[in-house]
């Protein structure tokens, strides 16, 4: 084995922190290559935002440039266009963990939930999320968000239903984990303002918390990521370096762990400034343009 294969294997849980930029990027390449679980997946154009209209065109556009390094991809909406994302992932070998949005206005929930139901029962959905963190926003109520699950778990009884949220509302809500078939959980050491050196522990104790609330049901980290450059966040810095090293940390604990884990994000998303400040422009492996940001 040459040194720099070894300085590559070497590139797991904190071995790597002094490493060269350049060893992090092919291991980084190597990870890519052997495909991840999934991805967080948002088509939208420099231009666009949740609302825009998604044509066809554009979604495959940008399946093109991820499809050969994810197995599955993640949908947040049922409508805009949104809705044509699961058929066309299904058509490029891809499965699907297909989202509803749901907020505030109830007749938008409504045309979300019978969207999701038509995409599951056309066979274009391999498991569904009902909701993305609806509690953390407050949008509805947990009783009025359960309600919608229920619903979803009746209409789809042969598919896994769950919800995504923050790990720890899954901890101090038994009643919606127990509703749930499978649970969905947003784990971010970033947002609670975690030194990147202590990510990855931090990461994994989310991750051991919200199994212990799961009693046994599957739990799939739904979105964790790092950005790659903007504010920081406390002591979590954003930075190319931390973003791969994030990065490669993640794939290496999922796969010697056996966990599924949706890696946020596929692109940079300019219109997300406006939620999270400068920061929130920067999460994906692939910038605004469609090209890879750390080859």
């Amino acid at each position: 084995m040459s040194s720099s294969e070894m300085n590559i294997m070497a590139l797991a849980g904190t071995d790597y922190l002094n490493a060269s930029e350049g060893d992090l990027r092919t291991a980084f390449g190597k990870l890519l290559d052997a495909r991840m679980h999934g991805l967080c997946f948002s088509p939208y154009a420099n231009d666009q935002r949740p609302g825009s209209e998604l044509t066809s065109e554009q979604i495959q556009s940008r399946l093109e440039i991820i499809k050969p390094y994810t197995n599955w991809v993640r949908t947040f909406s049922c409508a805009d266009g949104n809705e044509r994302i699961p058929r066309i992932a299904h058509e490029n070998g891809l499965k699907t963990m297909v989202g509803a949005w749901l907020g505030k206005d109830l007749g938008d929930n409504e045309k979300e939930i019978a969207n999701l139901i038509e995409i599951a029962r056309a066979g274009y959905a391999d498991n569904v999320a009902v909701g993305n963190e609806v509690l953390y926003r407050d949008d509805l109520s947990e009783e009025q968000l359960i309600a919608y699950i229920d619903r979803v778990k009746k209409a789809l009884p042969e598919l896994q239903v769950g919800y995504v949220d923050a790990y720890y509302e899954f901890v101090n809500r038994p009643l919606l984990t127990d509703a749930c078939d499978v649970v969905f959980a947003n784990c971010y050491p970033y947002w609670e303002g975690c030194d990147f050196e202590y990510s990855l522990l931090y990461m994994k104790d989310m991750y051991h918390r919200v199994s212990k609330a799961a009693k046994g049901k599957k739990v799939v980290i739904s979105e964790t990521g790092w950005p790659s450059q903007g504010t920081a966040h406390e002591a979590a810095e954003p930075s190319v370096g931390n973003a791969l090293k994030y990065f490669i940390n993640t794939q290496e604990w999922a796969r010697d762990d056996d966990l599924e884990v949706f890696y946020f994000s596929s692109f940079d998303e300019d219109w997300k400034i406006g939620d999270e400040g400068d920061v929130g422009a920067y999460w994906g492996i692939w910038d605004k343009n469609g090209e890879l940001k750390f080859e």
